[in-house]
């Protein structure tokens, strides 16, 4: 299925995933090793479609998610009640099925499981989606860093969110203390390596040059670099011009020629004042010049 087709097809499919994050899974999907790929926590298979999108042949595609079974604690329990109430095993099959030919691998239960349906050291790519909950997600790490290939890609959303504290405790504790070396990030979601970050970030960088829907910039983060990538805002498209703003553009053109007309009036009242004044102040000499003229001109007896 070609990018715009399958664009079409996740915008039926409700759930956040936005167009950066979808152009970035793309291009880190495309290229590098094969290997297998996890997602753990799928929701209604937003991300899952386009991910199966670009699975490549003998490459095994694994979800795992609680769907509507009881989470295994209190505090996760009331997680998913609030915030997934809705979420279906028989929805995502739903929404996989109407975009591709047969479902992935699906591991229907908690994330904490998922070392016992794939092996170490098999994904090249791991989606981390589940719940939002430090001592989850701390598990969710460690179980990425597993199953990673050397220089597999893991994705964890929500890293920076305010509602999710949990999130950026779990993944910044495993930047500063496992080894979990960052490669770019968008407003959602942090991209990143247990391998060599340089190599990755620099054929990013080629290709985002390329993007005319992408605008990227390159920030420190402490002896090393992470690229930081979001959406060009597309500028409004020009509404057809209704009656009135014709009319409020021709009473702004009026207004601004009566302000002309009136500044051009008002300099020829102050040259008419400035000559009758000057016309007052000679009336007097010109009346003792014509007198002095007369009498000269008039014989003496």
């Amino acid at each position: 299925m070609s990018t715009p087709d399958l664009t079409a097809a996740l915008e039926r499919i409700p759930g956040w995933f936005w167009p950066t994050d979808q152009r970035l899974f793309e291009w880190f999907l495309s290229g590098g090793a094969s290997g297998d790929v996890l997602e753990l926590g799928t929701y209604l298979g937003k991300s899952a479609v386009l991910i199966g999108g670009h699975m490549r042949q003998g490459e095994t595609f694994t979800v795992c998610d609680l769907f509507e079974s009881d989470a295994p604690d209190a505090h996760n329990n009331a997680e998913t009640t609030g915030s997934y109430s809705t979420l279906t095993r028989h929805q995502f099959e739903q929404n996989y099925l109407s975009v591709h030919d047969t479902l992935p691998e699906i591991v229907h239960g908690p994330t904490s499981i998922i070392l016992d349906h794939v092996k170490a050291d098999t994904c090249r790519f791991v989606h981390v989606d589940a719940s939002h909950l430090y001592a989850h997600v701390k598990g969710d790490v460690l179980a990425a860093r597993t199953v990673l290939k050397e220089d597999g890609i893991v994705v964890f959303d929500d890293y920076r969110s305010e509602h999710t504290p949990g999130v950026a405790l779990a993944v910044w504790e495993a930047v500063a203390g496992l080894g979990l070396a960052p490669v770019c990030i968008s407003t959602q979601k942090l991209y990143a390596t247990w391998g060599d970050p340089l190599p990755v970030q620099r054929r990013l960088l080629e290709w985002l040059k390329s993007r005319t829907d992408l605008w990227h910039t390159t920030d420190a983060l402490g002896d090393r670099e992470l690229v930081r990538v979001n959406q060009r805002k597309k500028p409004k498209p020009a509404s057809p011009e209704s009656d009135l703003d014709r009319l409020t553009t021709e009473l702004r053109r009026t207004t601004a020629k009566l302000k002309e007309v009136t500044a051009e009036s008002q300099n020829a009242v102050q040259a008419l004042k400035k000559a009758t004044r000057e016309v007052s102040l000679l009336g007097p000499v010109a009346h003792r010049a014509a007198g002095w003229l007369r009498r000269r001109s008039t014989p003496r007896k």
